[in-house]
């Protein structure tokens, strides 16, 4: 069973694509089939992967969900792009912010994005959609198409401000649209530990959602690393292996697939 995941945030700069890429991977060296599909059409998660001219892709997620809507018969694999470090990639590019205007008049404008990755998802263990940072009809449909959902959130107040929203979102799509999907946590990024300020965010995080929401126990450092890695398209395993982000970057990838094993785990009990 593949497992979709959305990676969202409508905050922008608060680690969305860099926990992509790196969760992304992290699950490849675990052994796992992996997709990521970029739905943002500043394309950072492109060219994170080393694509830096995503405007002269012939075929991205926008020609994809265009085909869709239309109804085009897709080839198998087109315009999935393949990374050096074992993940496969459907990239995007400016052509993406078009399709929020047209979807609006599109029939089960939601599910569009959904229709196409369930024709890919059955050659993958896990497909991750790096989200748009709106709460527009892209981001609706990447939580319409996602079995679970990961808010990346930086330990900074004016991040925290925009969580309620997101959360109100994400509870909106469950009652109406998909009520499958499931919170699957609120990881905290760009974690600066030497700071008292970093550590009160984390605890006012942690105390005010910890009750209702999974808050990994994982936090991604502050880095300028991290940073690199993207600009030379690589992750941060390849970048830094040794590093503090990728120890971090692992542990949170261990820490999601035990998560996973527990609840399906669970899940089988109840169903006995």
């Amino acid at each position: 069973m593949c497992k979709v995941i959305a990676i969202a945030n409508q905050k922008g700069g608060v680690g969305k694509t860099t926990t992509t890429v790196n969760f992304g991977i992290g699950l490849v060296n675990a052994g796992k089939r992996v997709l990521l599909v970029d739905c943002d059409a500043q394309g950072s998660l492109t060219e994170s992967l080393g694509y830096q001219e995503p405007d002269k892709l012939d075929v991205t997620l926008s020609t994809l969900m265009q085909k869709t809507i239309e109804e085009k018969t897709i080839a198998q694999g087109e315009g999935i792009l393949h990374h050096s470090e074992g993940v496969d990639l459907v990239p995007a590019n400016i052509e993406l912010s078009g399709m929020e205007t047209a979807l609006v008049n599109v029939m089960s404008r939601e599910r569009v994005l959904k229709s196409y990755i369930d024709t890919v998802k059955g050659n993958y263990d896990y497909v991750l959609i790096d989200c748009t940072p709106s709460l527009g009809m892209l981001t609706i449909n990447s939580l319409a198409a996602a079995d679970e959902v990961i808010i990346p959130v930086q330990a900074h107040y004016l991040p925290l401000k925009g969580l309620e929203q997101l959360v109100s979102t994400v509870t909106k799509v469950q009652k109406q649209i998909n009520p499958h999907l499931k919170f699957n946590g609120i990881l905290l990024t760009m974690v600066d530990r030497r700071t008292l300020y970093n550590k009160e965010v984390s605890a006012v995080i942690r105390l005010n959602y910890g009750k209702y929401l999974k808050i990994f126990k994982t936090e991604i450092p502050v880095s300028v690393r991290a940073a690199e890695s993207s600009a030379v398209g690589k992750s941060i395993y390849a970048y830094d292996s040794k590093g503090i982000v990728a120890e971090a970057y692992r542990n949170f990838t261990k820490e999601v697939l035990d998560d996973g094993k527990h609840r399906d785990k669970h899940c089988k009990e109840h169903t006995r």
